[in-house]
């Protein structure tokens, strides 16, 4: 009888250990998943929406394009076989399971600061919580010799710092949360930090001058968010700053390009508490820069009067004023606000002429769910046009950024 009761004893311990293990399991796997979109896996990973991280996204550089992986946990095309340690490895240090270096289109530089608890719920969530898929990986359109991958390891010793973030003492736990999430897995340094000459980051944090203070990509401009040039976020907010990465909009501007895609697929599934800790930490980068000063307004006196004093104020009242009102104030979460727009007034005009190009719509997200457009003008204004309608709407209503040329639209266009 003993030896009965010591057996169904032992029986109940194991059943309630693998359901302990079970429920640890469901737990890293669900945290994990919340990881990978504060890490925007997606973005780069997932081309098919029915073929979720399968891989396949062409990505350009000058060196050629570059294809992303599949990250699935299929054992023979995916990383179905990675161990742990190996994950990691291709997470933090850009190295796969085969010791193969990865191309530095893989933020890796800006993963490296994952806590060693992040990148083990990250890699239950991919290995248990995401369908295998065996498509192939394809290989990078580079040419020899350029496709060689050691000197990527050079690369890294002099430009990467492969080691998890460090708190800062003198800062509070929200601060460092912010940083943490900035710096890592957001990632925001990626696109709005600009490249040195090895197209290496030139600033990795906030030690650095050059950290968020903007840069060139792709045909957009990133913009300034660390209160470096005259446009950025010193006139926003803690609460603007939410409302932006939460809905895509705010009463300062709309997201679009690349950045429209990281509120839909990213940060509009940020808890509130992490994007508190996001303003919090991008707003004390500006801390002590002064506020551009604004010009006085003539501009919307001209244009209600319906008298425009130049082609670009007549190119505007035609084509723009409908639903961005003379003021260019637009009209809240409908018509972005023009005038004070980093986009429109910030250091690089590049995202405002694409954007007078090709049209552009804002993010669909839970907070604002009609993903309203505006057309493209690109087929009916000449590249002499756009530029008087640039230049015009980066110097109205008191602002006073640097006019556009015909050749900087052109340059624009051509990117198609």
């Amino acid at each position: 009888m003993k030896s009965v009761l010591l057996s169904l004893a032992l029986l109940l311990a194991m059943e309630s250990a693998q359901a302990d293990a079970a429920e640890d399991l469901d737990a890293a796997i669900a945290r994990g998943r919340y990881l990978s979109q504060l890490g925007d896996c997606a973005a780069c990973h997932t081309v098919n929406p029915k073929r979720p991280f399968a891989g396949g996204l062409a990505l350009q550089s000058p060196l050629g394009a570059m294809y992303s992986t599949n990250i699935t946990p299929d054992s023979r095309n995916g990383i179905g076989s990675y161990s742990l340690e190996q994950f990691g490895d291709a997470l933090r240090k850009g190295i796969a399971a085969d010791g193969r270096h990865l191309y530095p289109a893989m933020p890796y530089p800006s993963f490296s600061r994952l806590t060693d608890q992040d990148v083990s719920d990250l890699y239950a969530y991919f290995k248990h919580g995401v369908l295998a898929d065996p498509t192939e990986n394809r290989a990078a359109a580079i040419s020899w010799p350029l496709n060689m991958r050691w000197p990527l390891g050079i690369w890294n010793a002099l430009f990467t710092e492969a080691k998890p973030y460090q708190p800062v003492a003198a800062q509070t736990a929200e601060w460092n949360r912010g940083a943490y999430l900035v710096q890592g897995l957001g990632h925001c340094g990626t696109c709005h930090t600009p490249r040195g000459i090895a197209f290496q980051e030139k600033a990795l944090d906030q030690t650095g001058a050059d950290y968020l203070s903007g840069a060139k990509l792709a045909g957009w401009y990133a913009a300034d968010l660390a209160g470096v040039t005259d446009s950025s976020l010193q006139g926003w907010s803690e609460a603007d700053l939410v409302e932006f990465l939460k809905a895509g909009r705010n009463p300062h501007t709309a997201a679009f390009g690349p950045m429209g895609e990281a509120v839909a697929h990213s940060t509009q599934h940020f808890d509130d508490a992490d994007l508190k800790a996001v303003a919090v930490y991008l707003k004390s980068l500006s801390v002590g820069r002064e506020v551009a000063s604004v010009g006085n307004d003539t501009t919307t006196a001209n244009l209600v009067e319906g008298k425009p004093t130049s082609v670009g104020e007549e190119l505007y009242l035609d084509n723009c004023a409908a639903c961005h009102r003379s003021d260019g104030r637009g009209y809240r979460s409908t018509f972005p606000r023009l005038a004070g727009n980093s986009a429109v007034v910030g250091a690089s005009p590049d995202s405002l002429i694409r954007i007078i190009l090709d049209g552009s719509s804002m993010p669909i997200t839970q907070r604002a769910p009609t993903g309203l457009s505006m057309p493209a003008f690109g087929w009916r204004l000449s590249d002499g046009q756009v530029a008087e309608l640039t230049s015009f709407l980066r110097s109205a209503w008191g602002y006073r950024a640097a006019p556009v040329s015909a050749d900087a639209v052109a340059r624009i266009r051509a990117l198609k």
